[in-house]
């Protein structure tokens, strides 16, 4: 029985590359798109926001001399593509799946709209929206806020590269210590890598809890949303 009724989940454009660092894992986009694919066929309404990092991230293009505005939209096919392989890699599996985008864009993917994504997500399709919020100067992680909080999820599931939320960066500091519960303002007051404040901050307001977990780990996503002790839960 799955603790969460529909889910936004965040899945890292640096995670789909796995150890290449770039481009675009076949073996962990299949990984990714099976575990997907059980939890839709569990009853879990899924929406899913991908990031880019793994083909072009838009402010640091703009620390290399790139304007910031067409950096972040460079940065917003990113997710397009992203979003358009992990569809190919659902299709592939027999999974009805949808791809949206922020930015007119047919017929690659239908403009979004809430009602659509509502509509498919009851219709028990994998809902895919791509192109962050469609206009610059916001990161994919302000995206997943507002689509969780438009779609209505239960909660934002926010698959990472690690086990959860840590006190530092523990890829570069052995000594850190891991949360299993955390607020809104605790993860705020220590700057912690969540997700950026507008995020943060836009989660807190409308009440979205955001459960951080490693979702490189095969089967992660399933031991979440049957309510295991994984992770981190940020919330109020």
């Amino acid at each position: 029985m799955a603790k969460y009724r529909r889910i936004l989940l965040k899945l890292s454009g640096e995670s789909l590359a796995a150890e290449s660092k770039q481009g675009i894992s076949v073996e962990r986009l299949q990984q990714y798109a099976q575990q997907i694919k059980d939890a839709s066929q569990g009853g879990v309404e899924i929406g899913i926001v991908i990031g880019g990092g793994n083909i072009f991230r838009g402010l640091q293009g703009a620390g290399k001399g790139f304007d910031r505005v067409k950096g972040d939209q460079m940065g917003m096919c990113a997710t397009v593509i992203n979003s358009l392989a992990l569809s190919s890699a659902l299709d592939a599996l027999g999974q009805p799946n949808r791809v949206l985008t922020a930015v007119r864009m047919e017929p690659i993917g239908e403009f979004y709209s809430k009602r659509k994504a509502v509509e498919a997500l009851r219709r028990g399709e994998v809902v895919i929206m791509s192109g962050g919020t469609g206009c610059p100067y916001f990161t994919t992680d302000t995206g997943s806020a507002l689509r969780g909080i438009e779609i209505e999820a239960d909660v934002m599931l926010k698959g990472t590269r690690v086990d959860g939320v840590f006190t530092a960066d523990p890829e570069r500091d052995p000594e850190a210590t891991m949360f299993t519960d955390i607020t809104y303002q605790e993860v705020l007051a220590r700057s912690l890598r969540v997700m950026d404040v507008t995020a943060t901050a836009l989660c807190m307001q409308n009440n979205l809890p955001i459960h951080v977990f490693n979702m490189d780990v095969y089967g992660n996503l399933a031991r979440v949303l049957r309510g295991e002790p994984i992770g981190t839960l940020v919330h109020l």
